[in-house]
């Protein structure tokens, strides 16, 4: 089925701030045949965003991000997560320039390689965001600190872990959200391809 398949009734935003949200009335085709009745659904339109993790093939390491997190605030370990560089898309700009643009802000590393994972939804059932992931090539040494951006109020504290105890943390649920546990697997099936690539 494609989106013709689908009968917007009618569209009205419901709330604009920092995102915003739009509830539909619809129906849309079924899959035994004709058409469902019409029904309301909400749609958080947050916009699309890219996630990268930064890899040094030649130390092992990967380069992981602390910071504050609102939808983590109710979360027994506090809202502190353990993540990639992320960032939204903004006009004229494209994935990758993004990727690289966000390990420089967040991370303080430089992307030399960047290799595209793939772009998934990371909540489609009421959120219209796509995520692109990639994985890049940085210097692991170089990674530490404070970073982020005042005016974005980003308060981001960069670690550098070897890769091993990174695939640990997923077991351990120090690593527990998506796309930092995506990339992680991604590079865990990939990383004999490259590391011959990116040394």
């Amino acid at each position: 089925m494609k989106y013709g398949d689908v009968d917007v009734v009618s569209k009205s935003v419901r709330f604009q701030g920092f995102f915003h949200i739009e509830k539909y009335r619809l129906r849309h085709a079924l899959f035994g045949g004709g058409m469902s009745a019409v029904m309301s659904r909400e749609l958080f339109q947050r916009g699309h965003a890219v996630a990268m993790l930064p890899y040094d093939p030649i130390l092992d390491k990967v380069v992981l991000i602390e910071q504050f997190r609102i939808g983590a605030l109710d979360d027994p370990d506090g809202p502190w997560l353990t993540e990639i560089v992320a960032g939204m898309i903004d006009e004229g700009e494209t994935a990758d320039m993004v990727a690289r643009r966000e390990a420089l802000e967040e991370s303080g590393c430089q992307v030399s390689e960047l290799q595209h994972v793939c772009r998934y939804y990371p909540s489609p059932g009421a959120c219209s965001e796509t995520i692109e992931l990639f994985c890049g090539r940085v210097d692991a040494a170089q990674a530490g600190g404070i970073h982020g951006l005042d005016h974005e109020h980003e308060d981001i504290r960069v670690i550098s872990v070897a890769f091993d105890e990174a695939m640990a943390w997923i077991d351990s649920g120090r690593l527990n959200s998506a796309a930092v546990i995506m990339a992680m697997q991604w590079l865990a099936l990939n990383k004999e391809q490259v590391v011959r690539a990116w040394t």
